[in-house]
């Protein structure tokens, strides 16, 4: 076996009531990927911190190279040869790729000026170690996320890293650029780097891990072989129990389709955005809504909501044409809508999980009719119940909860509103297994009470599972639908635009 370059040991943190970490700890070795698992809460943010220095530990030590460090901020980490690339690239958009590479080292020439030759030449030598080539004139943010990664991961480079933390690289890339991100990650493990890789995915865990590290509730469950825990066996570690598959909607079974139109939309488009769309939401239903990143999923969602105006089409809503102008229309027709962007346009970070719960409810009263706080905090611990969220207190900050528990905060807060018709768009991204499993369970049960449902996913196993129809958008308009049962073959030949798929395509 490589030798130990990083080591935690004994591990504690405490913010306020609430243990993060209790005893938590891991090695990571030269030349090995080493997969970080838990659910979201099993303390796995608050041990990347206390590596990277965003946070001090309560108790613990951590060596690197058989020396004990205590780094105080990302950059003390930075210097000791730990460096992370975030699931939100941590960099500047508005400066060139070179600069982000070289930000706070730049080279001088005479008269100590940045010697800007030297700079654009070592970004292209960094670049060329991942095998990218692209303008290092260009302003980061004209690149896409796979990209910006690659540069963060060059940067690491450039500081001559010894440790490698990837938190959540791959929740926003294709398979495409899952792929050359692992080829990149081999390639860094074979010059002898120790990387900590934290994803949600189980599949790459074994695709590219060497070793895997589970928390549980603070706390180290153990370190294994992926070839000694098959799948089965790492969902019960992380969860602490046999963990089965949400129950599925019965696609196409008795019932399935046969409520009423709630929300229909004809020839529905926005310019430069969204290619005419027509589409029925029934009461009762599930419509699961798959395609790739960029197919045009979100933007429908948006139109749907008010959040975008149509610019052509018609929206009805009981068979009535509507005009929504804002999103507070759709939610007094009873729509709801839980955004991708969880944490920039769900989650108010700053408001209690109370005040996040009852947000939308009370917007919809008017502000003349306030909510007394017996009244909120009795709907926030029903709905805190009735969702499973683990929280140590209503009054507790909703940023401090993680980002599984942030995702059911939202889906609470929508679903004190009794809507009729839930927009849920990609709810199970970025969450454990078990969190996954919970929600695509609620969802299930709000249609069985008769809710409409739109279900959208880019996880084509979460489409023919929980869909009572599955619609597919390709290029912004919408490529065809298939009904539930179909298989994840029809599902990604639509997605591909394949031939022969025996569905109906829709311009």
């Amino acid at each position: 076996m490589s030798a130990v370059v990083l080591e935690a040991t004994g591990l504690r943190k405490r913010f306020g009531a609430t243990v993060a970490l209790d005893g938590a700890g891991l090695s990571l070795r030269a030349g090995e990927i080493h997969a970080l698992m838990g659910q979201n809460g099993a303390g796995k943010s608050t041990l990347i911190k206390l590596l990277t220095g965003v946070e001090a530990p309560d108790a613990g030590t951590i060596t690197l190279d058989g020396r004990t460090i205590a780094p105080a901020t990302p950059l003390d980490a930075q210097r000791e040869g730990i460096s992370t690339v975030y699931q939100e690239v941590n960099l500047c958009p508005n400066l060139s790729v070179a600069e982000n590479l070289f930000a706070g080292r730049y080279p001088r020439g005479r008269l100590g000026l940045v010697d800007w030759r030297q700079v654009r030449a070592g970004a292209r030598a960094l670049l060329r170690e991942l095998h990218l080539d692209i303008d290092v004139d260009r302003p980061l943010s004209g690149y896409p996320v796979a990209v910006q990664q690659m540069v963060a991961i060059a940067r690491a480079l450039g500081v001559s890293a010894r440790v490698l933390v990837l938190d959540e690289p791959t929740s926003s890339l294709d398979e495409g650029e899952v792929r050359e991100l692992f080829a990149v990650m081999r390639r860094l493990r074979e010059r002898g780097m120790a990387i900590l890789f934290v994803t949600h995915f189980l599949d790459q865990v074994y695709a590219v891990s060497d070793r895997i590290t589970v928390l549980r509730n603070g706390g180290l469950v153990g370190e294994f072989l992926p070839a000694q825990l098959p799948h089965a066996a790492l969902v019960t570690a992380m969860v602490g129990r046999e963990v089965g598959m949400a129950a599925g909607r019965d696609p196409g079974g008795a019932g399935a389709g046969e409520g009423a139109v709630l929300v229909e939309a004809r020839g529905l488009a926005r310019r430069g955005s969204l290619r005419p769309v027509d589409l029925q939401l029934r009461a009762g239903e599930v419509l699961a809504l798959g395609g790739l990143l960029g197919s045009g999923r979100t933007e429908l969602a948006r139109l749907l909501f008010g959040l975008d105006r149509a610019d052509q089409g018609r929206l009805s809503i009981d068979d009535a044409p509507v005009d929504l102008r804002h999103p507070a229309e759709a939610v007094a027709h009873g729509l709801a809508l839980c955004p991708e962007e969880r944490k920039t346009e769900g989650i108010v970070a700053g408001l209690s999980v109370r005040e996040n719960i009852v947000l939308a409810l009370q917007a919809r009263l008017g502000w003349r009719r306030a909510l007394a706080t017996s009244r909120q905090r009795e709907l926030a611990q029903r709905f805190v119940a009735l969702l499973g969220i683990k929280a140590g207190d209503i009054e507790a900050a909703a940023g401090t909860l993680s980002g599984g528990n942030q995702q059911k905060v939202v889906l609470a807060r929508w679903l004190a509103t009794a809507p009729r018709l839930l927009i849920l768009d990609e709810p199970t991204r970025g969450i454990d297994i078990a969190a996954k499993q919970e929600i695509m369970g609620e969802v299930v049960r709000l249609a069985r009470e008769g809710m409409a449902v739109l279900f959208i996913s880019a996880e084509i196993e979460e489409l023919t599972r929980l869909g009572d129809r599955i619609a597919v958008m390709r290029d912004r308009h919408l490529a065809g639908e298939l009904p539930g049962g179909s298989s994840g073959a029809q599902v990604l030949a639509l997605i591909a635009g394949e031939a022969g798929t025996g569905v109906e395509g829709r311009a």
